[in-house]
């Protein structure tokens, strides 16, 4: 029975796939998002405890609920069913009310009693609205609209929308300095270029009274996939974790961090600006794929997880910060009288890996996945997305071990969950520097980064292309030189982690990679094109621009190669596949090097090869145009 439901369930994925890509301009069963995890997983993504110490209240991404935790008795006592995934919690400082994000197209906020486990009412967000952050005085609530790129300002006690501010690319975090005149905002991805000299996503920073951006703060060459916010008790400092690509590099080898290193960026909150950026990573130990983040609250320990290498980091917080400051801004000597590679001037704490030594104890959880932490008293619970469990950590204790306690009978992973877990374990890379998601995010997307792989010569890198149906437009990559995606994931598997590929690891991948699905565009307008965006899918079809002569329904591709010289990297000779079109509203930036931008820039100074099509454009039919392409 279990295998005719399995079947029954993957018919049901293929089925929306196929009446999505026959309807690519009717996005209405793209609502319809089967979560990745499957029946039965908890997926622990969101913590908060309560003042007293005496219990969690977890966020269950793929269960659609919150449980609390009764930390004493160490099992949920209670589970409140959500009308969507949680992507983060906000406790009222007298633990009466919760606040759940529930993330979707059309995102809720959950208020609950926390008393009596009642639902007291909900109010619509954005699409994917994430991380709830409640002002001190309780009296509003900013959410993070992942995908309108802002921030929304709701009055807590009603719901109301006080506000909303644009911010970057895809905020996913957020965190209040303490006196909440300041609110800080992670962004996931950069919103520039991907083939400029310094390619780096950017904190943003709104002033709450005013509710206004006040400044994009940069952080070091290469961040990317911005995660977990934390601040100093004192408000002096904001820490962030992220990626940091080395794209500027050969590809040949991932020792050392030369492909992907994992970091800590520290913000000095008076002067606004990026103070510097760690490495988590060990000289031959990497600290794949950092996540959330915690502060404590006497300012000692900075806490930072590992989702790809299951360990976590405890951090001297006074002793990092110390020693930075002791870091002059330039040498007083030459640079050759000096004859080791630690940091000696501030610049050089970016590439520093041992920078953290005796800063730093790492230690192993016994779960999968470390996504969310928080700390308790003298102890620290780490929410295990992928084991359904907590770890437990007392910093105090000499041996600093982790204890782990199942939230539920461990259920036997399928295959398509077994494949996102491998997806994001970067233990299969060798030292365990990188996982697949370290270039493609967790959810199989893009970093917007160019890579010089080695699968197609050197001198030549590309865009990171988003995973979404790449198994039903073969061949893949930009130059078509693997046959289809299960070849590119066993060929990734060799030249991008450096290991043998295992035909188990390898099939899992496979099905969470076909799972993946579209989801709808922000900017439609309930799941309808806008009067100008069917504008510009008029033009897209007619003769006169003839799109659809490459970008053919139902995918809007032609799975064809053509000689487009877009790159200034391009030889005679090559050709490019042509892209499939799903999902392009969130894959910037455009082109296979990434030197649009934006849907505009592409229309704009690349759409055409035909100056006379162009020519008889007006701004508007432009306009029209990029809206009808940034719904697809």
């Amino acid at each position: 029975m279990n295998r005719i439901f399995i079947n029954l369930l993957l018919a049901l994925v293929l089925v929306v796939g196929l009446n999505y890509t026959a309807h690519p301009d009717r996005t209405g069963l793209r609502d319809l998002i089967l979560p990745s995890g499957g029946p039965g997983y908890l997926s622990p993504t969101a913590l908060a405890a309560s003042p007293d110490g005496r219990q969690l209240y977890i966020g269950c991404a793929t269960a659609n609920q919150v449980a609390f935790y009764d930390i004493n008795q160490r099992e949920i006592v209670r589970r409140i069913d959500l009308p969507g995934s949680p992507s983060g919690l906000a406790l009222t400082s007298d633990a009466k009310t919760l606040y759940v994000s529930c993330a979707n197209a059309k995102s809720w906020i959950v208020v609950i009693n926390t008393t009596s486990g009642k639902v007291r009412g909900r109010f619509a967000a954005g699409h994917t609205a994430m991380s709830p952050v409640l002002s001190p005085d309780g009296e509003e609530l900013y959410v993070c609209n992942r995908f309108n790129n802002s921030v929304e300002v709701f009055d807590a006690q009603t719901g109301k929308v006080l506000g909303n501010v644009e911010v970057d690319r895809e905020p996913v975090d957020a965190v209040l300095s303490p006196d909440g005149r300041l609110l800080f905002v992670a962004n996931l991805l950069h919103s520039g270029r991907a083939d400029a000299g310094v390619v780096a996503a950017t904190v943003s920073v709104i002033d709450t009274a005013q509710r206004k951006l006040i400044k994009h703060i940069p952080l070091s060459n290469g961040s990317t996939l911005l995660r977990g916010l934390c601040v100093s008790p004192d408000g002096k400092y904001v820490a962030v974790a992220h990626g940091l690509g080395r794209f500027h590099l050969p590809t040949t080898t991932v020792e050392h961090g030369w492909m992907n290193n994992s970091a800590l960026s520290l913000i000095d909150v008076a002067e606004l600006k990026l103070l510097t950026t760690v490495l988590l990573d060990e000289d031959k130990h990497g600290a794949a794929n950092p996540w959330a983040t915690q502060w404590s609250a006497d300012g000692k320990l900075l806490c930072v997880t590992h989702a790809g290498t299951h360990d976590i980091s405890l951090i001297d917080a006074p002793g990092l910060l110390a020693k930075i400051k002791r870091l002059p801004l330039r040498l007083e000597q030459p640079i050759a009288a000096i004859n080791d590679d630690s940091a000696h001037v501030l610049g050089d704490v970016p590439n520093d890996l041992g920078f953290l030594k005796r800063l730093r104890t790492r230690i192993p959880l016994h779960g999968k996945g470390p996504r969310c932490v928080v700390l308790s008293g003298n102890r620290i619970f780490v929410g295990n997305y992928f084991s359904d469990s907590l770890s437990l950590l007392n910093p105090t204790c000499s041996t600093r071990n982790s204890a782990t306690v199942q939230l539920q009978n461990p259920l036997k992973l399928m295959p398509m969950r077994k494949g996102e877990l491998y997806f994001n374990d970067a233990t299969l890379s060798y030292q365990g520097w990188q996982s697949c998601a370290s270039c493609h995010s967790s959810d199989g997307r893009v970093d917007g980064l160019d890579w010089d792989l080695l699968n197609d010569g050197m001198g030549n890198p590309k865009n990171v292309k988003s995973l979404v149906f790449c198994f039903q437009t073969p061949p893949v990559m930009s130059l078509g030189v693997r046959a289809d995606a299960a070849a590119a994931i066993r060929a990734g598997m060799r030249s991008i982690l450096f290991t043998t590929p295992r035909e188990e690891v390898a099939s899992a991948l496979d099905e969470f990679v076909k799972s993946l699905q579209p989801i709808p565009s922000p900017y439609l307008i309930h799941n309808e094109l806008s009067s100008a965006a069917r504008h510009g899918q008029s033009l897209f079809r007619s003769r006169q621009l003839d799109c659809v002569r490459c970008h053919k329904p139902p995918l809007l591709t032609d799975l064809k190669p053509h000689e487009v010289a877009t790159g200034k990297f391009d030889q005679p000779g090559d050709q490019f596949y042509t892209p499939a079109l799903v999902e392009l509203w969130r894959t910037a930036p455009y082109l296979h090097d990434g030197s649009a931008s934006s849907l505009r820039d592409v229309v704009v100074n690349h759409g055409f090869k035909s100056a006379p099509a162009k020519a008889q454009l007006t701004a508007t039919d432009i306009d029209d145009l990029v809206a009808y392409l940034e719904t697809l």
